[in-house]
């Protein structure tokens, strides 16, 4: 149980620095980040990170993808979690 939570700190704090650096990126008109790698760590356990990024960073938060994709990762991450906590 302590790895996963290590594992979840770590996809977390990736996914919250893969939104900055793509948001600096895109101020610098440099090689972006592509979304699939945003989602991807947000669906490896990143959501709350990603969520955080977005809002913090001000990043893709025009886009319908990320405003509503990111937190319905996030509550099905959510809800896997306290169903194997919980009721396993």
């Amino acid at each position: 149980m302590t790895y996963f939570l290590i594992y979840l700190c770590i996809i977390n704090l990736v996914a919250f620095s893969l939104m900055g650096i793509d948001k600096r990126r895109a101020r610098r008109h440099a090689w972006r980040i592509p979304e699939r790698t945003l989602f991807l760590s947000a669906l490896l356990g990143g959501g709350a990170g990603a969520i955080l990024g977005m809002q913090l960073f001000r990043h893709k938060t025009k886009h319908t993808a990320f405003v509503v994709g990111m937190p319905c990762i996030f509550l099905m991450e959510t809800a896997a979690l306290l169903w194997f906590f919980c009721f396993r």
